[in-house]
């Protein structure tokens, strides 16, 4: 007896539906596959049962440069087909922008503690969590500037005690260098004024030497020691005395 025939309506029986779903599901991405490796061709398979549960084939591991492939090929078949495709694309483009740049500004008004009151309580906890997330990041951040700041500063501190020291350093030799000048200009001075002391203590010490003159009028002759004796001896011969008297 051969196979009858399959209606093709929705099968009314809950657990024969899903039986007929996961066989024939499981034949079809057998012959997606068998497809792609038979015929080298670029397969893809998007499944969704009445649940909701995804099943998906790609036979390049991904189904994502698939999808992008068709997008391409079906926006290059619009705008052959259709000279209105650019400005439809810029109008959709301009729509999804204005919409996410409304969800922006309501986030940013959210965040800064504007129009509240028409948030859901869920949406109040998500709100909640991403304030403390951000001051958490904040903190965070705040906490490494800080320290890379304090690493600075001690760095700075660390040069400056550096040129300190060599300033300090060099300054006491430039000191050294003073007091030794100083030292032989006072030993200098000391000695100037010994030598200009000496000079002029010479002229007092020293008598002034006399000069020979010529004798002018009267000049009383003083005779000498010898010569009176001599004189006396010639006076006493003469007066008759004899000259052994005088001793």
């Amino acid at each position: 007896m051969g196979r009858g025939r399959v209606v093709l309506q929705r099968i009314e029986n809950k657990i024969n539906r899903q039986v007929t779903f996961s066989k024939r599901r499981n034949g079809l991405l057998k012959k997606a596959y068998e497809l792609s490796v038979l015929c080298d061709a670029e397969v893809c398979l998007i499944i969704f049962s009445s649940r909701g549960k995804l099943f998906e084939f790609g036979s390049n591991g991904s189904i994502t440069k698939t999808i992008e492939r068709y997008r391409r090929c079906c926006y290059a078949s619009r705008e052959n087909n259709d000279p209105d495709h650019d400005r439809q694309i810029g109008h959709e483009e301009y729509a999804k922008l204005k919409t996410k740049y409304e969800s922006l500004m309501d986030s940013q008004r959210h965040l800064l503690g504007e129009d509240l009151g028409l948030l859901s309580i869920k949406e109040l906890q998500n709100l909640e969590k991403m304030l403390e997330g951000t001051l958490s990041q904040a903190r965070q951040r705040k906490g490494q500037m800080m320290f890379k700041q304090m690493e600075e500063l001690k760095k700075k501190e660390h040069d400056l005690e550096e040129t300190n020291k060599q300033l300090t350093s060099k300054l006491e030799e430039l000191e050294e260098c003073v007091r030794v000048i100083e030292a032989s200009w006072d030993s200098g001075t000391v000695a100037g004024n010994n030598n200009l002391g000496m000079h002029l203590s010479q002229p007092n010490q020293i008598q002034p030497q006399s000069q020979p003159t010529l004798p002018m009028g009267f000049h009383e002759f003083v005779p000498q020691e010898g010569a009176t004796t001599i004189t006396r001896n010639i006076g006493n011969s003469r007066s008759g005395h004899p000259q052994g008297w005088l001793v």
